[in-house]
């Protein structure tokens, strides 16, 4: 099993540096448009609750005015949320603005396939059951993003990651990486059925 580990941790790393490397004239794009179309960071910041329960600050690219948390809907994003700015809505519609978190799987915070990160106060209120999630590394895919991501319940995305602790393979962290990149490629699955993610993102 610490082989096994040993070598997640291997493939982790030197898939997000690759994916570093390769996207950064796609990142360097990106800044310069976030910069020139809002005020605010060119990158989200934010506590995470993260393997064993240590907290970590994820990054992001911004896609929302700075500070967003304080207006609308809080810490819940709506499809047509007027807070998301014009680039961040593409970014979103594509998953781009996640692609930062390679930083976070190179400093070991998070893996490549994993459950979906937790904010602290939504731990507060977690059963012994959904804490499980926290045996391993949170992930920037996962089984229950390529199930249906928000258009899951709460309770069924909860199930699918304690399967994918219970059952891990690297086999599963490749198909499910492939998924992603459809699901990606296709921008879908963000929005639950009344239009809101559950998620702060």
């Amino acid at each position: 099993m610490k082989l096994e580990k040993l070598f997640k941790r291997c493939f982790d790393f030197f898939g997000a540096l690759t994916g570093l490397i390769i996207l950064s004239p796609i990142f360097l794009f990106i800044i310069i448009s976030i910069k020139m179309t809002s005020s605010g960071p060119v990158f989200f910041r934010q506590e995470r609750v993260g393997k064993d329960g240590k907290i970590f600050k994820i990054w992001k690219f911004r896609t929302m005015i700075d500070k967003a948390q304080n207006f609308g809907l809080g810490y819940e994003v709506a499809k047509n949320d007027s807070r998301i700015t014009k680039i961040g809505r593409f970014l979103r519609r594509f998953g781009i603005d996640e692609f930062p978190q390679f930083i976070n799987v190179i400093l070991g915070e998070m893996s490549l396939v994993g459950p979906r990160t937790a904010l602290p106060h939504q731990v507060e209120k977690y059963s012994e059951f959904e804490k499980k999630r926290f045996y391993v590394k949170p992930g920037i895919a996962s089984l229950a993003h390529v199930k249906g991501w928000n258009t899951l319940s709460w309770k069924e995305r909860i199930k699918l990651d304690i399967w994918y602790i219970e059952n891990w393979s690297f086999w599963l962290d490749l198909k499910i990486l492939f998924k992603t990149l459809i699901i990606v490629l296709l921008g879908k699955g963000q929005y639950g059925e009344k239009g809101i993610v559950k998620d702060y993102e």
